[in-house]
């Protein structure tokens, strides 16, 4: 079983910059697909980036071009650098690991089959304007 604990989160600036880690403490990280949500409160969870297990990444339309999805098999880290955060970026972000590897998986949808993955609890992103 994967055990994963994310971190980097903080408050920030509207224009600043945060990056996210994803540590796995036990278990296969990798190849599966894995991928960042966001929720925030009274809203529904977001996809914000995913990563095949071969590397191949996707991203929201609300982030695009601003983050960046990224992972260390080695290391066993899944990172989201994340650029020019405007207030509506603030959410809890939460990391997810697909249980069981399946190539044709982005990793972007996995919060649509929850029971599918592996969740880390979060780590709260504030941007103020």
């Amino acid at each position: 079983q994967v055990q994963l604990v994310e971190s980097g989160g903080g408050s920030v600036q509207a224009g600043g910059s945060l990056r996210l880690s994803c540590a796995a403490s036990r278990g296969t990280f990798s190849p599966r697909c894995m991928g960042w949500f966001r929720q925030a409160p009274g809203k529904e969870r977001e996809a914000v980036a995913g990563i095949r297990s071969d590397g191949l990444t996707r991203y929201g339309d609300s982030v695009k071009g601003r983050f960046t999805i990224s992972k260390d098999g080695a290391k066993r880290i899944l990172y989201l650098e994340m650029n020019s955060l405007k207030a509506e970026d603030s959410a809890m972000y939460l990391c997810a690991v697909r249980r069981v590897d399946d190539q044709s998986c982005s990793g972007i949808y996995l919060h649509r089959s929850p029971a599918l993955a592996y969740w880390g609890q979060g780590t709260q992103v504030t941007v103020s304007s």
